[in-house]
């Protein structure tokens, strides 16, 4: 068996592996263009790491829409601190060097992954970024008490004058996103094809919600777009129509997904932003502020990085 339908039976029977590291996923964001690198001990997999493939399989980026991938590793159970570290850097290492010798290569690893030691002594570099955190442990009233002020009387007011219904309709979904960036004179950043074959794969699987936001004369003010797995739910896409933001629709399309998550027992994770105006936003919330990294490894030649440098500032101008 190929190291992928290894990873496809152990992803069938381990439940605990994020949204983002299924098979499934990787099919619809990466066209079948990826693999993974496993740390087997006879039948048993201790760890696991997919990995896109771009550029005739020299490079391996983060797939759009993918909020992280990074290693899965399923750690023995009652082991001591030092024992599991141990465990921990030796998999680590394992990982890396199956991993192909790429030109260049960047992935975000998932919040909950605290220790990249293995790949700074390997000679991969890192980025601290920023995700903010409903935690399961909360409830609702304690979640209402954190928030700013400001969000409570947006949710407020359009809970007068709103109404929050799901939807299965990806179409009017990305219309209504693609107006969020054309408001910012912006191209959106992901095709339609790509936004299709994902919600596709997630209804297949009955992890993701589109909660809508409509006024009495049935005026869609807002959208978002919430995936789910066996432990947190992703806000991972959103718009506004620009002639109707000033009704608090986003907001209360938030409190009604982050209410939804805490019923399932979710974490409920906004998915970060760098970005200072969205960030401030999704602080507001009640959210906590959680790390994770950008872990990255460049090697390719001065030239190539200039020309790769200078068609990214044409393509984003």
């Amino acid at each position: 068996m190929t190291n992928k339908e290894v990873y496809i039976n152990f992803c069938s029977i381990e439940k605990e592996i994020p949204i983002f590291l299924q098979p499934w996923w990787l099919d619809a964001v990466c066209n079948d263009n990826w693999d993974v690198v496993l740390v087997q001990k006879g039948q048993h997999i201790h760890a696991a790491m997919p990995y896109s493939l771009s550029h005739n399989g020299r490079y391996s980026m983060q797939p759009m829409l993918t909020q992280f991938l990074g290693p899965y590793i399923k750690y023995p159970d009652d082991q001591k601190y030092a024992t599991r570290l141990s465990f921990e850097k030796k998999t680590m290492e394992q990982l890396i060097n199956s991993l192909p010798n790429f030109a260049y290569f960047k992935q975000n690893f998932s919040p909950t992954f605290v220790n990249w030691l293995p790949f700074y002594w390997n000679g991969f570099k890192q980025t601290t970024r920023y995700t903010y955190i409903i935690s399961k442990l909360f409830d609702s009233a304690s979640v209402w008490r954190e928030m700013a002020g400001s969000i409570r009387r947006n949710i407020q007011k359009a809970k007068k004058e709103l109404t929050v219904s799901l939807s299965e309709d990806i179409e009017i979904f990305y219309a209504l996103n693609k107006k969020t960036f054309e408001r910012q004179e912006k191209k959106i950043p992901y095709p339609f094809d790509l936004v299709r074959a994902i919600d596709t794969a997630c209804l297949e699987h009955g992890v993701r919600k589109i909660y809508m936001a409509y006024d009495s004369e049935g005026q869609l003010h807002a959208a978002i777009y919430v995936v789910f797995d066996s432990n947190t739910a992703y806000y991972l896409m959103g718009g506004s129509d620009p002639e109707l933001r000033s009704g608090g629709a986003t907001a209360l399309l938030m409190w009604t997904a982050i209410q939804d998550a805490l019923q399932m027992n979710l974490d409920f994770n906004f998915e970060g932003s760098m970005i200072k105006p969205i960030e401030r936003y999704f602080s507001s919330f009640g959210s906590v502020q959680q790390q994770f990294f950008t872990i990255e490894k460049d090697q390719r030649s001065l030239p190539v990085k200039f020309l790769s440098c200078l068609y990214r500032s044409i393509k984003e101008k």
